[in-house]
């Protein structure tokens, strides 16, 4: 009896300790159950001010489809924007866009196989327009219509989304899908649905679906942002309180991926796939993440996964690397599983060589373990990361709090908040041995639930390996004798040479705009934005005209990889795995970049490790590396990229449409072997250094958590000491533009009922603000139509999108393009749908209602985006580039609020002639067969 009592103490003792770790979700956030199950999780944040976000979560998606349902849970995505009680027909677009929220952009949905999520970013500061929102929801969650007229309609829309994903990888998903799921509902529940279901059922079918689950014990509601707290619950308790469970209640299986413990093997080829690519995914329980316990070994998976890709991608650094791409990492995968998934992307010929080299390493690691350098190194940086999260809590964006509610209500993933992960992490990080990630390897390559997926173009399917002969490449690998890793660490200083000083020689502040501006003695010049808007965050752009347009025909392909080549080379001391190491901890990321006009640095670090950022950037300036072993690895892998890529019809016509819309110019044509056979390392080099030998004409911009007073010294120190004369070299104009004229073209590639289309119009332009924002507005009120019609009226297509852009130098110039996919029969009516829409543009400017739509948008989000480092960066260094003052902000406003519809209808005019005008459709192959 005393030995029982003991068991059931001990019992009840574990009981405890278990219960006392589970993670309670952050206490920041209002948590609440309606008594008809509803859920709902409210938090006031003020990331963006004057904001909201609101999601509706459905543990809805395509698994719950009847066999007469397939692709109903999507389409009733769908159906919830095509009218409801309160926003009958197409009327909730109508409003949100009269409100300044976009469709797509920022009213959206999507559809899984577990849910159905709706979101709904909203002003939070215009009366009433929360209250709407939240009425909208309460439509999503049980108010759909499910309009007959509006099924038919929409039928074509979903139809064109499905269409858009068919080609290879949906060809050949749909032939391994069932083997790798082990042929479970998941393998015959795919979202976008069964074109036989789509294009017959009928209204009560769908119905039936809504009915059975859409329904409040299955539904959150999410909100998040700039709100009253105890205001939005009573609001959601008033108006969702009367959501009705349906009177025969089905039962919401949680569906799994079975584990029958056999290993699985299939290979797939298709005649447009461009690579042969292995992945061998070990499959296992999913690991729950509830606990303190469970947010341990939530940390050793992730040390594991970054120190294993880091061994992986220093393969791909070699002078002849086994494989285009290769990876390895545990991670979630459906159905209640987890996998382990290593990856294989091979060159052509080479799949067993790059099998064996990725699997050696994973061996390698299985062997030896991680070396405690490497540990060392990943617990710093992990430490660094979560401490910068924690700094910027009160900065945090509504959407990241968003992503953590969902999943706590959709998954049971923890949500403690960053308080409580920051604890636990400098809690457990420091009692993370090697040992507890070097268990992972055992624990999760197994000798069974395996599957090895193999994905070639036809013309390899003869060569694949059998099972057989691929499980032996791996059995050859572990049967060697093989050493342990060689970490990559240097003691020298960053720099070969430090800088000599410069001095700051002229200072002035702009009030406008908030900016100090500084010109240093070798002619640097500097502007610097101080912001509050994230309390661990600068980032910054270097930029100085010139680019590869000072190079000379034979010249520009290596002048073109120059500064890539040396980006994945090193600098000063440290070649890229050194460097690599060496920045492990220190929150810094500096590119150099050579574009067409001109060249530079980009960077981003933290206040704390600005120095470090500073000395990377004159680094990269003045000490770049040349590393043989770097340039003859990309010149391997591009070549062997190129083996199959006219086999991918995008690929093709991405080609066609440069080589046409630029008369066949070698510097914008798609990638060759003749262009690869261009490269040179000396090229290469010798024009990035002559790029970067004189600064003159260079300003950087910085912007972010700024100490004007403790940035100066750095500034002279590295800035101040580039080296500098006095010429200063300008970008040439090398009359590469769109071509002009009229040209109607199309291509033909590719087995399935797709098309592409592509119009395009461009030419000179007075370019200035009020012609940059009259473009901006045409293309919008454009956009807003082609929707209207092509997708709405027409059912013609998914997504119409309209690109504008334009540029001052070297010339004023436009390009103006309408892109959208389609059923081939259909291309040519829907382009003249298009033509038909600017032709009304042109005759009488656009819908005095989609004007405001435009205006009420671009005032919404250009409100946030002043608030951010990136708008203010994007902003600066545009106006430093284009030579104009940056003192105009303000004017952007005022020309905004003063377009009218003749301005939008003189610049269709203008911009949308005709007079240049390329038209391009890419067909499939049987369209040319049939001509």
């Amino acid at each position: 009896m005393r030995k029982l009592i003991l068991v059931l103490l001990n019992a009840v003792i574990v009981a405890i300790t278990v219960k006392a770790q589970v993670l309670r979700i952050d206490p920041a956030v209002r948590r609440g159950t309606l008594p008809n199950g509803f859920t709902y999780y409210i938090r006031h944040n003020e990331e963006p001010k004057d904001r909201v976000v609101m999601y509706l979560v459905n543990k809805v998606g395509s698994v719950l489809e009847d066999n007469d349902q397939r692709g109903l849970a999507h389409f009733m995505e769908h159906m919830e924007f095509n009218g409801t009680a309160n926003f009958p027909h197409n009327a909730l677009i109508d409003y949100l866009q009269k409100a300044g929220v976009r469709f797509g952009a920022d009213i959206n949905a999507y559809t899984n196989f577990d849910e159905t999520v709706y979101q709904l970013p909203l002003p939070s500061d215009k009366p009433g327009l929360v209250d709407t929102g939240l009425m909208i929801m309460r439509d999503w969650a049980q108010n759909a219509m499910l309009d007959s007229g509006e099924i038919n309609k929409e039928r074509g829309v979903v139809l064109e989304e499905k269409r858009l994903g068919k080609g290879a990888a949906e060809r050949m998903q749909r032939l391994y899908w069932p083997v790798l799921l082990n042929n479970s509902r998941y393998a015959v529940r795919m979202p976008i649905g069964n074109d036989t279901v789509l294009n017959g059922f009928k209204r009560p079918v769908i119905a039936s679906f809504y009915n059975d689950w859409y329904r409040p014990d299955l539904q959150a509601l999410i909100v998040v942002g700039d709100v009253n707290v105890n205001t939005i619950e009573q609001d959601i308790k008033r108006m969702f309180a009367g959501l009705k469970k349906p009177s025969h209640e089905k039962a919401r299986i949680k569906y799994q991926v079975p584990l029958d413990g056999k290993n699985r093997f299939v290979a797939v080829t298709d005649k447009e796939m461009t690579v042969a690519a292995a992945d061998i995914i070990f499959k296992h329980p999913e690991q729950p993440l509830k606990t303190e316990t469970d947010y341990r070994k939530y940390l050793i998976k992730n040390l594991y996964n970054q120190m294993l890709a880091k061994r992986i991608d220093q393969l791909s650094r070699q002078a002849t690397p086994p494989f285009l791409q290769g990876g390895a990492s545990i991670g979630g995968f459906i159905g209640g599983l987890s996998m382990f998934d290593v990856s294989v992307v091979a060159k052509p010929g080479e799949l067993e060589n790059g099998v064996k080299a990725v699997w050696r390493e994973i061996e390698r690691v299985k062997q030896f373990g991680f070396t405690q350098g490497e540990l060392d190194r990943t617990k710093a940086a992990y430490l660094n990361n979560v401490e910068s999260q924690w700094k910027e809590k009160a900065k945090t964006n509504s959407e990241s709090f968003v992503r953590e509610y969902q999943n706590y209500f959709l998954k049971d993933i923890a949500a403690p908040g960053i308080d409580k992960e920051r604890e636990l992490v400098k809690t457990f990080l420091p009692a993370i041995f090697l040992a507890d990630v070097n268990a992972l390897s055992a624990a999760n390559i197994t000798c069974h639930d395996r599957t090895i997926l193999l994905l070639a173009p036809d013309k390899e399917k003869e060569v694949l390996p059998s099972e057989v002969v691929f499980t032996s490449w791996i059995n050859t690998v572990q049967a060697e004798k093989l050493t342990p890793y060689q970490d990559d660490i240097s003691n020298k200083l960053l720099l070969a040479q430090q800088p000599v000083l410069g001095k700051i020689v002229e200072e002035q502040k702009d009030s406008a705009t908030g900016t100090y501006s500084y010109l240093l003695s070798n002619h640097v010049r500097v502007i610097l934005k101080p912001t509050d808007f994230k309390n661990d965050e600068i980032i910054f752009t270097g930029i100085k005209p010139g680019g590869t347009s000072t190079a000379t025909d034979a010249a520009y392909e290596s002048a073109a990889l120059s500064a890539d080549l040396v980006n994945s080379s090193g600098a000063g001391n440290y070649n890229e795995t050194e460097l690599e190491n060496y920045l492990a901890d220190k929150q810094t990321n500096v590119i150099p970049f050579m574009q067409p006009e001109s060249e530079g640095v980009n960077g981003n670090t933290t206040p704390k490790n600005l120095e470090n950022a500073l000395a990377l950037t004159y680094a990269y300036i003045t000490e770049p590396r040349k590393d043989k072993e770097i340039f003859d690895g990309i010149v391997t892998k591009s070549i062997a990229a190129l083996a199959n890529r006219s086999s991918d019809p995008n690929s093709l016509f991405s080609d066609s449409v440069r080589a046409i819309l630029y008369n066949k110019n070698v510097r914008k044509a798609g990638p060759s072997l003749e262009k690869i056979k261009q490269l040179n390392l000396d090229t290469a080099i010798t024009f990035y250094e002559n790029r970067f030998r004189n600064v003159n004409g260079m300003t950087f911009v910085f912007v972010g958590a700024i100490d004007t007073t403790t940035i100066k010294p750095l500034l002279e120190k590295y800035l101040g000491g580039l080296p500098s004369h006095e010429n200063i070299e300008d970008a040439k104009d090398l009359g590469i533009h769109i071509r002009e004229g009229i040209v109607n073209k199309n291509v033909y590639k590719g087995t399935e009922p797709r098309s592409t289309v592509l119009l395009v119009y461009s030419g000179l332009m007075e370019y200035n603000p009020q012609n940059v924002v009259r473009l901006d507005a045409l293309k919008e009120t454009l956009e807003i139509r082609l929707l209207e019609r092509l997708r709405e009226e027409e059912s013609g297509v998914y997504s119409p999108g309209v690109f504008v852009s334009s540029s001052k130098y070297p010339q004023g110039r436009y390009s103006f393009v309408v892109q959208f996919g389609c059923a081939p029969q259909n291309a040519d009516k829907l382009i003249a749908s298009v033509q038909d829409e600017i032709d009304k543009l042109k005759q009488s400017g656009p819908l005095p209602q989609n004007l405001e739509k435009w205006r009420a948008e671009d005032r919404n989000s250009r409100e946030t985006a002043l608030k951010t480092n990136g708008f203010w960066l994007r902003y600066l260094s545009g106006q430093v580039e284009n030579k104009e003052s940056i003192s105009k902000l303000n004017d952007y406003t005022k020309i905004r609020d003063k377009i009218s519809v003749a301005d939008i209808q003189n610049a269709a005019m203008t911009y949308l002639s005709g007079l240049n005008y390329i038209r391009l459709v890419l067909l499939p192959e049987s369209k040319l067969t049939s001509r």
